[in-house]
């Protein structure tokens, strides 16, 4: 059995304890237990203990109101999740609950045991992603402290060789500006992880909770349609995982280049089969190989990563019906991969940033995306031994290849 989710009810009317106790009870497998604080000042303290997994706070509390305790409680550290009951539907005390902590917001009068068994198991996950975001900045935040103390390692070092001030400064300058660098890194995470997770749990909550409206078999296709949004959040919130750990072990030198031998046309056969279910309605991948050579001696896993990669980029900055030319080719030495598309295209002046950790084009800033993967790209690519290169007209497309040098000795 299931250990039991604590739960403290913050509300200074009785009846709504006992009507919220007796929905609890309702809820199938009943793996909850009920506490509650009658007063503002009682549901501080209760909090305050660290006790519970999830808060249920009532908007009016005597001469205070449930906004000000959610924001009391957050400012002392409290990180399990809050969801705040009212009387009735109002989206301006909505968004102020979200605005102040708040991870949920339900109506009373209108509460079923389904509802209330959602918002906090939803709640309660939501709150566990938004810890190992703040875990991960933790972990860079350490890293800035390492950067610190590698900068009076170099300060130390040039005072006992006694250099020239020139090179002390030059040393000095180039330790600063990396810290500065892993400064603007860890806000540029901070800020970009914490909108790309809000944005797919804010669609799985608003669907699975549309979801439980929809009853009947006439209602197939709006509830098909939740489903739908539901796994293309959870896609997202993977993808965005996989980045983010991606960039962790290339940062940590835990990426590595293992060669083997294969047929490049069947390899590349096989990642456009697998592309197939990402596409967008009406998009095609036409690959093509060039060159009676076909085997290939590289690193499989990264090279898979790469061309999924490009070609998912592809896709994504394309709209429904267009091609997307994916093409093979060893010739004069070298192993090609190029990928066109017939999409959006890069701004001119963007094209500089373009291989930067975080960086989004100014025009694609309502796709959603986390700014690492032609970052990440550009890297497997750098450990592999190869070069990258690009081609792209606003509005007309862009064109990404990929080069290695053909090692013929191991073949």
């Amino acid at each position: 059995m299931p250990d039991k989710i604590r739960v403290l009810l913050i509300d200074d009317d009785e009846d709504d304890f006992i009507i919220t106790r007796d929905i609890i009870d309702d809820i199938p497998g009943r793996y909850y237990h009920l506490e509650w604080a009658n007063s503002y000042q009682k549901g501080l303290e209760l909090i305050g203990e660290h006790r519970h997994h999830v808060y249920l706070v009532d908007f009016r509390l005597g001469a205070q109101d449930g906004l000000e305790l959610i924001t009391q409680a957050v400012e002392r550290g409290t990180e399990a999740p809050f969801i705040l009951l009212t009387g009735q539907s109002d989206r301006e005390t909505d968004e102020r609950a979200m605005r102040v902590g708040a991870l949920d917001y339900l109506v009373k009068g209108t509460l079923t045991p389904f509802d209330l068994e959602r918002s906090i198991r939803y709640s309660i996950e939501h709150a566990k992603s938004l810890a190992e975001i703040q875990k991960l900045n933790s972990e860079l935040e350490q890293r800035v402290e390492e950067r610190t103390q590698e900068l009076a390692e170099a300060i130390r070092k040039l005072e006992l060789t006694n250099k020239s001030l020139y090179e002390a400064e030059q040393e000095v300058r180039k330790a600063l500006q990396k810290e500065k660098e892993l400064h603007e890194l860890k806000s540029r995470f901070v800020t970009i992880a914490s909108h790309e997770f809000r944005t797919p749990l804010s669609t799985v909550l608003s669907s699975a909770s549309l979801i439980s409206k929809y009853k009947t078999a006439e209602d197939d296709e709006k509830r098909n349609k939740h489903v739908n949004r539901i796994k293309s959040a959870v896609s997202n919130l993977t993808s965005i995982l996989n980045d983010f750990l991606s960039i962790s072990r290339i940062e940590e030198g835990k990426i590595y280049n293992v060669p083997s031998s294969f047929d490049l046309e069947v390899f590349s056969q096989e990642v456009t089969e697998d592309m197939q279910g990402l596409l967008k309605q009406g998009q095609q991948i036409k690959y093509k190989h060039q060159g009676k050579e076909k085997s290939v001696y590289l690193d499989k896993q990264l090279l898979k990563n790469i061309m999924f990669n490009l070609l998912s980029n592809a896709s994504k900055y394309s709209g429904e019906g267009k091609a997307i030319r994916f093409t093979t080719q060893m010739a004069g030495g070298t192993i090609s991969i190029e990928v066109e598309d017939q999409g959006i295209g890069i701004p001119d002046a963007d094209k500089t940033h373009l291989f930067t950790p975080f960086f989004r084009a100014q025009n694609v800033t309502n796709i959603q995306g986390t700014g690492l993967g032609l970052n990440i790209v550009k890297r497997y690519v750098d450990i592999m031994g190869g070069t990258m290169s690009y081609k792209s007209i606003l509005d007309k497309g862009t064109t990404f290849t990929v080069t290695f040098p053909l090692n013929k000795t191991v073949l």
